[in-house]
């Protein structure tokens, strides 16, 4: 697991994220929400460097690589990925991966539902426990809410681990965080390192 949302399987030259959410910020701006144009092209920045810093060969987005219909950022992100065509591409669909197939295969992005690559399975939403093997997903931008005296309070992205998978933080800085308590071990993180939080009650 990295501090930068993202985790990298060094067996496989794999670097795995999830919830990048392309289109978003169009999709919003689109509807008279004045969110600016740099957070998407921050994010692919971001995922240029983990995909240079660790030499990945593939990339695997565990869902929600798109957010909406086709727009501008869209367009951008097909240059992104021209210049990135060494590297294999996997998405494992989410919910709002709604864009027809073609775009995808002229992306030459591999595209599933569930994706087993034993000792995991990908997938997007749904229960870990009723896969055979530990799964990885996203979905639910998973983050922590730590407390401190006088009142002071501070919501973090976090990793949260259970016996049954791993569910990822959102990629895309442009996501809120679901705090809300639930099963697992939670590994929060700041732009300086990252961090084991606690254990909730199975």
């Amino acid at each position: 697991m990295t501090n930068r949302r993202a985790v990298f399987r060094e067996r496989e030259r794999m670097l795995i994220c999830s919830d990048v959410h392309i289109g978003k910020a169009a999709h919003f701006r689109k509807h008279g929400i004045a969110v600016p144009t740099g957070v998407m092209v921050g994010d692919l920045e971001r995922l240029e460097f983990l995909l240079e810093f660790f030499k990945a060969e593939t990339l695997l987005v565990a869902g929600d690589l798109f957010h909406a219909s086709a727009n501008r950022e869209i367009d951008y992100f097909e240059g992104w990925r021209k210049r990135h065509r060494g590297v294999k591409f996997i998405l494992v669909k989410g919910n709002h991966d709604r864009l027809p197939m073609t775009l995808y295969e002229r992306l030459e992005i591999e595209v599933h539902r569930v994706l087993e690559r034993p000792p995991f399975t990908f997938l997007h939403d749904g229960v870990c426990g009723d896969v055979r093997e530990f799964c990885i997903s996203g979905h639910t931008h998973p983050g922590v809410l730590l407390k401190g005296k006088g009142r002071q309070k501070i919501k973090l992205p976090c990793y949260r681990l259970t016996e049954h998978g791993l569910v990822l933080p959102a990629f895309s800085l442009f996501t809120g965080l679901t705090t809300e308590a639930a099963a697992g071990v939670c590994y929060a993180f700041t732009e300086t390192g990252i961090f084991k939080v606690g254990e909730k009650a199975r």
